[in-house]
């Protein structure tokens, strides 16, 4: 896979935060992206578009993103997920880890920190 080839979905609530994500993805060469602002948007979106990676906020309206990793997870046990948050408390870290994402990342997250997400998921196959 190229990344241009890469599905990505953004969840966060807020819009700067989505912005952010976003501009690095493209700076890394990733076009495909998809942004929601709730976890059962983010549930309900993977299931419909199966992106190849999915960067969810702990804390959000509707449904936190351990909650949407969970429910993803169990509808996809393959799901690449990080986990991108500002309150990254060592319990929130543990939880998420322990749900199946693969990384956590404070944000805002740096284009280096977005460019190894990327580099990873490429050589996954």
């Amino acid at each position: 896979m190229e990344k241009s080839d890469v599905k990505v979905l953004i969840c966060d609530d807020s819009l700067l935060a989505r912005k952010n994500l976003t501009d690095k993805l493209g700076q890394c060469g990733v076009k495909n992206i998809l942004t929601v602002t709730d976890g059962q948007s983010a549930v309900d979106t993977y299931k419909a578009e199966r992106p190849n990676i999915i960067f969810l906020d702990v804390v959000m309206p509707v449904k936190d993103g351990i909650t949407a990793l969970r429910e993803i997870k169990d509808f996809d046990k393959d799901v690449y997920a990080i986990m991108v948050s500002s309150v990254g408390t060592q319990m929130h870290i543990r939880e998420a880890i322990k749900c199946g994402a693969k990384d956590f990342l404070q944000k805002p997250a740096s284009l280096e920190q977005v460019q190894v997400v990327i580099d990873h998921l490429l050589s996954r196959d």
